[in-house]
């Protein structure tokens, strides 16, 4: 099939490119307009497969949607482009707006009508796959409860709340004119090629430059933590077999407080790292205690039986593993995490026409 992967330069868009055309036979194209956070450095290992192309466009443009859609005729499109970063959505809003509302509108749009035009085989065998996040759930509150497909929303950030809001068109084109969407909702993701302000990579990174690790309020958050690649396998399945209209939650069954994963960190740096920054005797010594973010959800967790029951998946990571894998992958590729802390992987999204 042909599959068009919205935000494909992106953290966990590339991981699905690279799933794609590492480990299936399909095509890509990769519709991304290279904001801060897409980084076409990420997709060097598949750049040249001749399953792979790559669209510079913004989904808010609806003139080069129907382009891209007429141009490509895709058999699935996998919506991942998104303004994420919470600190980022308080202190601008607009953007997030902007790109998760009105760019899932305009999507929405081009894919229908798109889709309208199909042949009935065509037509019958689409979808449009909805990628999205478990904080459009807000807090959860028991230590023993679970997201689950229909647990009420609840966004408690400007991210949240916008995400929740695609979630919303997207359900809303499936009832009111019958396209053929898939949901899904996943937690915390990490791993490699991951954008430095996030949390694990941040502390990997200010440890290695003997820098403080700032740990929101007392760090007794809760996430439930995926290894990008399982997620990445999580949604191909979900797109190419998932049933039109269910909703899928995608978790990593790995509950940690964010205090427990920086400290986890900080131990796997002694052992692996044990020639530490000048000063600094512990990496634990770096941890400092921050005021906490406004409006900071305290735990989130998913039930993740529905895709497991229905679908057969299953992370293949542990949370262990994977954050070995992650902080091993950070140590052996500083030249992808320096050229975006020097902002010179920039000029790769200039050498593109940004």
């Amino acid at each position: 099939m042909k599959i068009i992967v919205t935000g494909g330069a992106g953290f966990i868009g590339s991981a699905v490119v690279r799933h794609l055309i590492m480990d299936t036979e399909h095509q890509v194209v990769n519709l991304d307009k290279l904001t801060y956070a897409g980084n076409l450095a990420s997709l060097d290992s598949v750049a040249n497969s001749d399953r792979y192309h790559f669209e510079h466009s913004d989904i808010c443009d609806r003139v080069e949607l129907d382009r891209i859609f007429m141009q490509h005729q895709p058999d699935i499109v996998m919506h991942l482009a998104a303004e994420s970063h919470v600190d980022r959505s308080i202190d601008g809003p607009a953007a997030f707006i902007e790109t998760n509302i009105v760019g899932t509108y305009t999507l929405l749009e081009a894919a229908r009508n798109y889709w309208k035009d199909l042949s009935s085989q065509r037509k019958e065998s689409f979808r449009f796959h909805h990628v999205s996040t478990d904080e459009v759930y807000g807090d959860l509150h028991g230590t023993d409860d679970l997201f689950t497909e229909t647990t009420p929303y609840a966004p408690s950030s400007p991210y949240s709340a916008s995400k929740a809001s695609s979630d919303h068109l997207v359900r809303a084109w499936h009832r009111t004119y019958g396209l053929p969407v898939v949901v899904t909702n996943c937690s915390n993701n990490y791993g490699p090629f991951h954008f430095p302000e996030k949390l694990i990579p941040l502390m990997i990174l200010n440890a290695l430059s003997g820098k403080n690790l700032p740990v929101y309020g007392k760090g007794n958050q809760v996430r439930d933590w995926l290894y990008v690649e399982d997620h990445a396998r999580a949604l191909v399945k979900v797109a190419t077999l998932g049933l039109i209209g269910e909703t899928y939650n995608i978790g990593g069954h790995n509950e940690k407080q964010n205090i427990e994963v920086v400290r986890t960190l900080c131990t796997l740096l002694e052992e692996l790292v044990p020639a530490k920054p000048a000063g600094v005797d512990k990496y634990e010594d770096l941890i400092t205690y921050v005021t906490d973010r406004p409006g900071h959800d305290l735990r989130y967790a998913i039930d993740a039986s529905k895709i497991e029951r229905e679908l057969g998946w299953v992370p293949e990571e542990s949370f262990e593993s994977g954050l070995r894998k992650t902080v091993q992958w950070y140590l052996n590729n500083k030249d992808w995490w320096q050229a975006v802390l020097n902002g010179s992987y920039q000029m790769e999204r200039l050498g593109q026409g940004a």
